[in-house]
Protein backbone atom coordinates (compact mmCIF):
# COMPACT_ATOMS: atom_id res chain seq x y z
CA UNK A 1 0.00 0.00 0.00
CA UNK A 2 1.47 3.33 -1.06
CA UNK A 3 2.24 6.07 1.69
CA UNK A 4 -0.79 8.20 0.50
CA UNK A 5 -2.83 5.67 1.34
CA UNK A 6 -2.06 4.96 4.57
CA UNK A 7 -1.80 8.54 5.26
CA UNK A 8 -5.47 9.11 4.20
CA UNK A 9 -6.83 6.03 6.17
CA UNK A 10 -5.02 7.42 9.61
CA UNK A 11 -6.30 11.17 8.48
CA UNK A 12 -10.00 9.67 8.32
CA UNK A 13 -9.32 7.64 11.61
CA UNK A 14 -7.91 5.14 12.82
CA UNK A 15 -8.88 3.10 16.86
CA UNK A 16 -5.27 1.99 17.83
CA UNK A 17 -5.06 -0.75 20.68
CA UNK A 18 -1.88 -0.40 22.81
CA UNK A 19 -0.55 -2.13 25.94
CA UNK A 20 1.40 0.76 27.50
CA UNK A 21 5.09 0.68 28.90
CA UNK A 22 5.09 0.27 32.61
CA UNK A 23 6.84 3.78 33.66
CA UNK A 24 5.43 5.74 30.96
CA UNK A 25 2.31 8.32 30.97
CA UNK A 26 -0.50 7.73 28.36
CA UNK A 27 1.01 11.10 26.85
CA UNK A 28 4.46 9.65 26.29
CA UNK A 29 2.70 6.89 24.35
CA UNK A 30 0.39 9.35 22.56
CA UNK A 31 3.39 11.66 21.75
CA UNK A 32 5.43 8.38 20.47
CA UNK A 33 2.91 7.28 17.61
CA UNK A 34 2.19 10.43 16.15
CA UNK A 35 6.01 10.65 15.56
CA UNK A 36 6.16 7.84 14.24
CA UNK A 37 3.39 8.22 12.08
CA UNK A 38 4.42 11.85 11.38
CA UNK A 39 8.00 10.21 10.28
CA UNK A 40 6.75 7.49 8.52
CA UNK A 41 3.91 8.76 6.51
CA UNK A 42 5.92 12.34 5.92
CA UNK A 43 2.97 14.10 7.71
CA UNK A 44 3.48 17.73 9.34
CA UNK A 45 0.63 17.50 11.46
CA UNK A 46 -2.14 14.34 12.45
CA UNK A 47 -4.37 14.52 15.47
CA UNK A 48 -3.51 11.75 18.28
CA UNK A 49 -5.48 11.18 21.36
CA UNK A 50 -6.03 8.30 24.07
CA UNK A 51 -9.20 7.26 25.73
CA UNK A 52 -8.67 7.08 29.03
CA UNK A 53 -5.54 7.67 31.20
CA UNK A 54 -3.47 5.21 32.50
CA UNK A 55 -1.40 5.90 35.50
CA UNK A 56 3.14 5.63 34.59
CA UNK A 57 3.17 2.84 37.49
CA UNK A 58 0.08 0.57 35.05
CA UNK A 59 0.45 -1.38 32.53
CA UNK A 60 -2.28 -2.62 30.05
CA UNK A 61 -4.79 -1.78 27.37
CA UNK A 62 -4.89 2.06 26.24
CA UNK A 63 -6.60 3.26 23.25
CA UNK A 64 -5.63 5.73 20.84
CA UNK A 65 -7.69 7.34 18.27
CA UNK A 66 -6.22 9.30 15.33
CA UNK A 67 -7.80 11.77 12.54
CA UNK A 68 -11.73 12.19 12.93
CA UNK A 69 -11.86 9.23 14.98
CA UNK A 70 -10.55 11.94 17.95
CA UNK A 71 -14.35 12.79 17.47
CA UNK A 72 -15.36 9.61 19.22
CA UNK A 73 -12.61 9.77 21.79
CA UNK A 74 -15.46 10.41 24.92
CA UNK A 75 -17.87 7.47 23.73
CA UNK A 76 -14.84 5.01 24.28
CA UNK A 77 -13.72 6.65 28.06
CA UNK A 78 -17.40 5.89 29.08
CA UNK A 79 -16.59 2.35 28.31
CA UNK A 80 -16.20 0.12 31.78
CA UNK A 81 -12.93 -0.64 32.07
CA UNK A 82 -11.39 -4.22 33.57
CA UNK A 83 -8.31 -4.38 35.72
CA UNK A 84 -6.29 -7.20 37.38
CA UNK A 85 -4.82 -5.62 40.27
CA UNK A 86 -2.26 -6.29 43.24
CA UNK A 87 -3.10 -5.16 46.95
CA UNK A 88 -0.82 -4.93 49.66
CA UNK A 89 -2.26 -5.35 52.83
CA UNK A 90 -0.54 -3.86 55.79
CA UNK A 91 0.11 -0.44 54.99
CA UNK A 92 -0.37 2.79 53.46
CA UNK A 93 1.64 5.23 51.39
CA UNK A 94 -0.05 9.10 50.68
CA UNK A 95 -0.37 8.26 46.43
CA UNK A 96 -2.27 4.54 47.89
CA UNK A 97 0.32 3.06 45.23
CA UNK A 98 4.30 2.83 44.64
CA UNK A 99 4.59 6.36 43.63
CA UNK A 100 5.59 7.72 46.77
CA UNK A 101 7.35 5.45 50.33
CA UNK A 102 4.88 3.46 52.81
CA UNK A 103 3.95 5.77 55.49
CA UNK A 104 1.91 3.15 57.76
CA UNK A 105 2.15 0.04 59.10
CA UNK A 106 -0.76 -1.63 60.28
CA UNK A 107 -1.47 -5.29 61.28
CA UNK A 108 -2.42 -8.00 59.32
CA UNK A 109 -2.93 -11.25 61.19
CA UNK A 110 -6.73 -10.78 61.35
CA UNK A 111 -6.98 -10.89 58.10
CA UNK A 112 -8.51 -13.75 56.26
CA UNK A 113 -9.79 -14.57 53.01
CA UNK A 114 -13.42 -14.96 54.32
CA UNK A 115 -13.02 -11.09 55.50
CA UNK A 116 -11.72 -10.07 52.62
CA UNK A 117 -14.18 -11.51 49.83
CA UNK A 118 -16.70 -9.74 52.56
CA UNK A 119 -15.18 -6.53 52.33
CA UNK A 120 -14.95 -6.72 48.58
CA UNK A 121 -18.72 -7.69 47.94
CA UNK A 122 -19.58 -4.63 50.63
CA UNK A 123 -18.01 -2.53 47.66
CA UNK A 124 -19.69 -3.95 44.84
CA UNK A 125 -22.56 -1.87 43.43
CA UNK A 126 -22.89 2.35 43.45
CA UNK A 127 -20.49 3.51 45.39
CA UNK A 128 -19.50 7.36 46.60
CA UNK A 129 -15.51 7.49 46.08
CA UNK A 130 -13.48 9.90 47.28
CA UNK A 131 -10.74 10.00 44.49
CA UNK A 132 -7.02 9.70 45.52
CA UNK A 133 -5.21 13.57 46.70
CA UNK A 134 -2.37 12.53 43.66
CA UNK A 135 -4.66 12.78 40.93
CA UNK A 136 -5.61 14.88 38.19
CA UNK A 137 -8.60 16.18 39.31
CA UNK A 138 -8.53 19.68 39.74
CA UNK A 139 -9.14 21.76 42.68
CA UNK A 140 -9.35 25.59 42.59
CA UNK A 141 -8.01 25.57 39.14
CA UNK A 142 -4.83 22.87 39.89
CA UNK A 143 -4.05 19.67 39.74
CA UNK A 144 -4.79 17.82 42.39
CA UNK A 145 -1.22 15.74 42.37
CA UNK A 146 0.76 19.39 42.29
CA UNK A 147 -0.72 20.61 45.45
CA UNK A 148 -0.49 17.21 46.72
CA UNK A 149 3.35 16.64 45.93
CA UNK A 150 4.01 20.31 47.60
CA UNK A 151 2.43 19.20 50.99
CA UNK A 152 -0.66 21.27 50.13
CA UNK A 153 -3.99 20.14 51.82
CA UNK A 154 -6.27 19.00 49.32
CA UNK A 155 -10.02 18.31 49.75
CA UNK A 156 -11.76 16.10 46.79
CA UNK A 157 -15.60 15.71 46.57
CA UNK A 158 -16.78 12.04 46.59
CA UNK A 159 -17.49 10.72 42.89
CA UNK A 160 -20.38 8.17 42.10
CA UNK A 161 -18.86 5.28 40.82
CA UNK A 162 -20.11 1.99 40.02
CA UNK A 163 -18.27 -1.57 40.69
CA UNK A 164 -19.80 -4.06 38.87
CA UNK A 165 -18.32 -7.19 40.38
CA UNK A 166 -14.51 -7.72 42.17
CA UNK A 167 -13.69 -10.94 42.30
CA UNK A 168 -10.49 -12.44 44.26
CA UNK A 169 -8.22 -13.84 42.03
CA UNK A 170 -5.08 -14.57 45.18
CA UNK A 171 -4.81 -14.58 48.75
CA UNK A 172 -0.99 -14.75 49.98
CA UNK A 173 -1.10 -11.77 53.04
CA UNK A 174 -0.05 -9.45 52.46
CA UNK A 175 -0.71 -9.52 48.69
CA UNK A 176 -3.94 -10.31 47.22
CA UNK A 177 -5.02 -10.37 43.85
CA UNK A 178 -8.44 -9.26 42.58
CA UNK A 179 -9.83 -8.78 38.84
CA UNK A 180 -12.66 -5.83 38.95
CA UNK A 181 -14.67 -4.47 36.13
CA UNK A 182 -15.86 -1.01 36.57
CA UNK A 183 -17.51 2.47 35.20
CA UNK A 184 -15.52 5.18 34.04
CA UNK A 185 -13.47 7.43 36.90
CA UNK A 186 -13.31 4.66 39.27
CA UNK A 187 -9.48 4.72 40.49
CA UNK A 188 -8.27 1.36 41.58
CA UNK A 189 -5.86 3.13 43.65
CA UNK A 190 -9.01 4.36 45.73
CA UNK A 191 -10.36 0.95 45.64
CA UNK A 192 -7.05 -0.73 47.65
CA UNK A 193 -7.22 2.51 49.79
CA UNK A 194 -10.85 1.24 50.88
CA UNK A 195 -10.48 -2.12 51.03
CA UNK A 196 -7.60 -1.32 53.88
CA UNK A 197 -9.71 0.55 55.74
CA UNK A 198 -12.61 -1.72 55.87
CA UNK A 199 -10.34 -4.68 56.69
CA UNK A 200 -9.39 -2.46 59.59
CA UNK A 201 -5.77 -1.95 58.53
CA UNK A 202 -4.06 -0.30 55.52
CA UNK A 203 -3.34 -1.23 51.72
CA UNK A 204 -2.02 0.02 48.76
CA UNK A 205 -2.30 -1.03 45.15
CA UNK A 206 1.13 -2.57 44.03
CA UNK A 207 0.45 -3.66 40.52
CA UNK A 208 -2.32 -2.62 38.08
CA UNK A 209 -2.95 -3.83 34.55
CA UNK A 210 -6.05 -3.01 32.15
CA UNK A 211 -7.74 -6.08 30.43
CA UNK A 212 -10.64 -4.44 28.94
CA UNK A 213 -12.31 -1.25 27.59
CA UNK A 214 -15.61 -2.51 26.72
CA UNK A 215 -15.24 -5.13 23.97
CA UNK A 216 -11.65 -4.06 23.43
CA UNK A 217 -9.10 -6.64 25.40
CA UNK A 218 -5.52 -6.39 25.92
CA UNK A 219 -5.17 -9.65 23.49
CA UNK A 220 -5.89 -7.64 20.75
CA UNK A 221 -3.20 -4.44 21.45
CA UNK A 222 0.06 -4.18 20.17
CA UNK A 223 3.62 -3.27 21.85
CA UNK A 224 4.80 0.13 20.76
CA UNK A 225 7.85 -1.88 19.19
CA UNK A 226 5.24 -4.42 17.38
CA UNK A 227 3.42 -1.33 15.94
CA UNK A 228 6.59 0.46 14.73
CA UNK A 229 7.51 -2.89 13.15
CA UNK A 230 4.10 -3.53 11.35
CA UNK A 231 3.80 -0.26 9.84
CA UNK A 232 4.74 -1.19 6.48
CA UNK A 233 4.36 0.45 3.22
CA UNK A 234 5.23 0.12 -0.44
Amino acid sequence: MEIATFAEEFAQGKVLLFNKPLYWTSFDLVSKVRNILKSRLHLKKLKVGHAGTLDPLATGLLILCTGKETRNIEKYQAEPKEYCATVTLGATTPSFDLETDVDYRFPVEHITREAVEKVLESLTGIQLQEPPHFSARFMNGTRAYKLARKGEPVALAPREITIQFINLISFDPPMISIQVRCSKGTYIRALARDIGLRLDSGAYLSALVRTHIGDFSLEQALTIEEFERNLVFS
